[in-house]
């Protein structure tokens, strides 16, 4: 029987410095027979392992049709992050996975899409977007909204400049409070909701952040008569095993890491609002 919880080997074949303190890194399974065989879906992640210091739960930022390289964008918060941060190209790693349920991009496909994300959170969404850019045919009109606290906390400016290229497209950005030459809207990200185009009957949204933005996020988006079915979260909470053994990810009846951490807003809405979940 396979021990679930040994890592694969993975070699660092790139290192991208993002911002300060936050990185990418483009990693490759060292078996060859084990990459060839690993696939994931926009919204799964990975379980990334520092030898002698532990492991960390990392989205999958890289397109599914990449077969021969997994990307992370990282942020160094904690011990296991600041010690990957010290990589570089070369140095190996483990790598468990992937795991979760990702985004229903196969339930959105010739629907508009509404993707929001709020403060840093914008890496669980990022291979959605690579998705659809790529994928554009396939899909309807593309709202991406950006919200962050401060305009300096605005990441991957160029991914957006990029983005808004895309056809029928808009990109919006908000920053509650913003430098003088920050360009775009200053104020809470919901006060953009005016410009969204969507079909509300046919649409939808996808959102990572806070979560009391994300409630805001869905109290918005019903009033406007989106089904709750067609309201998907990405929840965090401390995963530690990845596969709903360990407990540390409990929401209830389900597990975030095993049964998440996407869900429609109809699954988590039991306790969504309830103060201690």
């Amino acid at each position: 029987m396979s021990n679930p919880y040994l890592p694969m080997e993975a070699e660092i074949i790139e290192r991208i410095q993002e911002s300060p303190g936050l990185f990418t890194l483009r990693l490759r399974l060292t078996d060859t027979a084990q990459q060839n065989s690993y696939t994931f879906k926009p919204g799964q992640f990975n379980m990334l392992y520092l030898h002698g210091v532990g492991e960390v739960a990392i989205s999958i930022v890289s397109d599914p049709q990449e077969l021969h390289i997994i990307d992370h964008t990282i942020r160094a918060v904690g011990r296991v992050t600041h010690g990957i941060e010290q990589l570089n190209s070369g140095d190996r790693i483990g790598l468990r996975g992937p795991y979760g349920k990702g985004w229903p991009m196969a339930r959105a496909e010739q629907k508009d899409l509404l993707i929001i994300t709020g403060g840093l959170g914008c890496a669980p969404v990022v291979s959605v977007i690579e998705y659809v850019a790529r994928r554009r045919e396939r899909f309807g009109h593309l709202n991406i909204v950006q919200g962050v606290k401060h305009s300096s906390d605005f990441i991957w400016r160029e991914r957006y400049d990029k983005w808004r290229e895309l056809a029928d497209t808009q990109v919006l950005l908000a920053a509650d409070a913003g430098e003088p030459i920050w360009p775009w809207h200053i104020g809470r990200v919901t006060e953009l909701f005016e410009r969204l185009r969507f079909n509300s009957q046919k649409v939808t949204v996808i959102m990572c952040g806070p979560e009391g933005m994300m409630r805001v996020v869905v109290k918005n988006m019903l009033e406007r008569g989106v089904g709750e079915d067609d309201i998907y979260l990405s929840m965090e909470r401390n995963m530690h095993c990845g596969i709903g053994q360990c407990g540390h990810c409990q929401y209830g009846d389900k597990f975030i890491c095993r049964d998440g951490p996407v869900f429609s807003y109809a699954q988590v809405k039991p306790l969504f609002n309830v103060k201690g979940f």
